[in-house]
């Protein structure tokens, strides 16, 4: 049985109002972080940069602005729904993507089929592998 699934979209990267242009996006979700899809941005002239964020939020970005911190996704147009605003900050430096919203539903769709929505928590032993990863960081800012 696979354990991931895989998409390339392509978004626009919205550098101004004046100049945007596309580039390929890689979509990844994997069934042992159920809850996670993660987007490699590939942008000309820089190596790839992945971000990891909340399937949920894609999803409920699609159908109204969404998202608190990093991470905010919103229709561009709430009557159609035919794209997504995908915005991404780190400290003052932000970055505006804009994506339709067919092959991205059609991700969802096929994550989905791999784990249902609602059902994350009985892959694996996603407890364990939480206090893990929460005792790896909280290890690291000890040491740091």
């Amino acid at each position: 049985m696979r354990d991931s699934v895989q998409a390339e979209v392509m978004m626009s990267f919205l550098v101004s109002e004046e100049l945007s242009f596309r580039i390929p996006v890689e979509l990844r979700y994997e069934a042992p972080d159920p809850y996670a899809i993660r987007m490699t941005f590939h942008l000309p002239g820089d190596s790839p940069v992945t971000w990891a964020f909340g399937r949920e939020l894609l999803l409920d970005g699609i159908n109204a602005p969404t998202g608190d911190g990093d991470v905010h996704i919103a229709p561009t147009d709430p009557e159609s729904l035919a794209d997504v605003h995908i915005r991404l900050q780190v400290g003052d430096d932000r970055a505006l993507f804009k994506a339709g919203t067919a092959p991205l539903i059609a991700f969802l769709d096929r994550t989905d089929k791999l784990v249902p929505l609602g059902q994350e928590r009985t892959q694996g032993d996603f407890d364990g592998n939480l206090e893990e990863a929460l005792g790896r960081i909280l290890a690291e800012e000890n040491a740091g």
